[in-house]
């Protein structure tokens, strides 16, 4: 069975070909030239989508040494995400599956993420705690099955990527933020700044907001020029990084308390961050589970994902008409508010 996956919901046009269960190909196409305009320009990731996505999938099939015919099952991210820039991949992906006959499986991308540890050789265990960090999402997951998922926590105003965004276009360090913050985190020397982790009322919630905060009026009373030194900025970087991983492990340790897990996946973006990594290594390592994080080219948006989400969709029986719409965003959510 030859599976296609198609991912647009930001700036990554990603096609992936998953053929008898072994991921053949999964080409990425970044819009860097958002860099300029420091974030994501929604018109423009819109364009660049419509230009890319058709070569990218002619280009996948040689790849994986396919022909058009031979795809089984056609998979689609249909949301959340950039309303003109799912509606690119979507409506390319319906319209695919259309003209072979086959099964169109529209996938809800966050559960794209929480399942991409699956990629790896080392595979989650179910039950596992599943830990979501990207640029729109902060998510504590309790992952039962591949159909049963509950919903711990989440962020109550700004995700964990997004802080990142933010706090490194106050140092000056440009878009995307996460990559810089990492790298000037690296090379900080020992500093005695310390930034707050924010108090929810529900113990598995996050808050990412009151450390943005914390780190304006640092600088500002610090620095009223704006004219930071650069080993200052790397000091602030490294004592924010600090205090984000301090705030997602904190909430994990508590869900490790209550719940019994075999293993943990750190998945998304922000999953990718060495201090991120550092910290789950311990975490893990204190209680004795297995930690899966998936390499950089899974942690990012990509198409394998989507692939193999739609996959294990189509593998349970689920089934989609083409009537099925982008929006609302989650046509197949799996996620149980029911208490667990």
């Amino acid at each position: 069975m030859n599976i296609v996956g198609i991912e647009s919901s930001c700036d990554e046009t990603s096609v992936a070909i998953i053929s008898d269960g072994k991921l053949v190909s999964n080409l990425i196409a970044s819009q860097d030239f958002h860099t300029q305009y420091g974030g994501v320009v929604p018109e423009l990731s819109s364009r660049a989508h419509l230009q890319i996505v058709s070569p990218l999938f002619k280009q996948s099939l040689k790849e994986a040494g396919l022909e058009i015919a031979d795809i089984d099952v056609v998979a689609a991210t249909a949301g959340p995400g950039l309303i003109g820039a799912l509606l690119v991949g979507f409506s390319f992906a319906k319209g695919l599956a259309y003209s072979l006959n086959v099964p169109f499986i529209p996938v809800n991308h966050i559960e794209g993420h929480i399942f991409s540890g699956f990629l790896m050789k080392e595979k989650p265990e179910f039950p596992f705690l599943g830990v979501v960090i990207s640029g729109g999402h902060t998510l504590l997951l309790l992952v039962k099955s591949e159909l049963e998922i509950y919903k711990l926590g989440s962020t109550i105003d700004d995700a964990a990527g997004e802080a990142f965004d933010k706090v490194a276009k106050m140092l000056g360090l440009g878009y995307p933020g996460g990559p810089k913050i990492q790298q000037y985190a690296i090379e900080a020397e020992p500093s005695e700044i310390r930034f707050p982790v924010a108090r929810t009322k529900s113990e598995f919630d996050f808050s990412f907001s009151g450390l943005k905060t914390s780190v304006l009026r640092y600088l500002q009373e610090n620095f009223p020029d704006n004219n930071i030194p650069e080993k200052e900025k790397r000091k602030v970087a490294k004592a924010f990084q600090d205090a984000v991983v301090k705030a997602l492990s904190k909430r994990a340790e508590k869900a490790l308390k209550r719940f019994d897990v075999k293993s943990i996946s750190v998945v998304g973006g922000v999953a990718a961050n060495s201090g991120v990594k550092d910290g789950f290594s311990m975490l893990a390592k204190k209680y004795g589970k297995t930690l899966v994080i998936p390499s950089l080219e899974y942690c990012g948006d990509n198409g394998a994902m989507i692939a193999l989400r739609g996959k294990q969709l189509f593998e349970a029986g689920k089934k989609f008409g083409f009537e099925t719409n982008a929006f609302p965003a989650l046509p197949h959510n799996h996620f149980l508010q029911s208490d667990v």
